[in-house]
C-alpha cells in the first residue's frame, strides 16, 4: 500500500466516510442571542406595568416561558392564535425538553445579567429582601434596535405571558412551573442564595 506521508494517495481514502457539516448551534448557546433576548424582555417590561418586584427567579420564570408561550396556554385559550401569528409554533421538539432546558437556561441568568450590568444596560436595585433587574436608559435606547422576526414574537410572548404570570405569588408561580415543565420539585428548585417565595 502506498504510503500517504509520501505525498501518494492512501488506499483508504475512497473508503472513509465524507466529512460531515458542522452540528448547527442552539440559539441558547450563543450568548449574544441571550443577553439580546434578556434586553428586550426588561425593555418590555415598563409597557406590561408588572407589580411584582423583578428579582432573579422571576426573571428566569418570565423569560424561559416568554420563550415557551404554549407551556403556558392552554389548548383553547384565546391568544395561542395571537402567539402562533406572531411566529411561535406549539410544535417544536424543543418543548420535549422543557425541564432541562429551563434548567440550563436558569444556570445561565446571573451570569448574563452581571455582563448586561457591566456594560451599563441593567440596573440592580434593592427592593425590600430581594435585588431587583431593569433596563437602564441606555438598554432602553439599545433595545429597540434589536429587530428581527423572532424579536418581534418574542415581544408579543412576553405582553401575554408576563401579564399571566405577574398575577401568581412567587410560591405560586414555582407551583404553577413545575407543572408545565413536567418537572420534579428539584429541577424547579429556586436559586438557592438567600431568597425564599413569599
Amino acid at each position: 500500500m502506498p504510503d500517504a506521508q509520501d505525498g501518494q494517495s492512501s488506499d483508504w481514502e475512497g473508503l472513509l466516510p465524507a466529512p460531515t457539516p458542522p452540528v448547527p448551534r442552539r440559539p441558547d448557546n450563543l450568548l449574544e442571542f441571550r443577553l439580546a433576548r434578556l434586553l428586550i424582555l426588561l425593555d418590555s417590561m415598563p409597557e406590561i406595568q408588572t407589580s411584582k418586584p423583578l428579582h432573579l427567579e422571576r426573571l428566569g420564570f418570565y423569560d424561559f416561558f416568554a420563550d415557551n408561550p404554549f407551556l403556558v396556554l392552554e389548548r383553547d385559550d384565546p391568544e395561542r392564535r395571537t402567539l402562533q401569528l406572531a411566529g411561535f409554533s406549539p410544535n417544536t421538539l424543543s418543548y420535549n425538553s422543557s425541564a432541562q432546558r429551563f434548567t440550563n437556561r436558569r444556570a445561565r441568568l446571573q451570569h448574563d445579567l452581571a455582563l448586561l450590568v457591566a456594560q451599563s444596560l441593567v440596573k440592580v436595585e434593592a427592593d425590600g429582601r430581594h435585588v431587583t433587574f431593569s433596563a437602564t436608559s441606555s438598554g432602553r435606547a439599545l433595545a429597540p434596535q434589536l429587530r428581527s422576526l423572532y424579536a418581534g414574537a418574542f415581544r408579543a410572548s412576553a405582553s401575554v405571558v408576563v401579564r399571566r404570570l405577574n398575577k401568581l405569588s412567587d410560591k405560586a408561580l414555582t407551583e404553577h412551573a413545575r407543572d408545565w415543565l413536567r418537572a420534579e420539585s428539584f429541577l424547579v428548585d429556586l436559586y438557592g442564595h438567600g431568597e425564599h417565595p413569599s
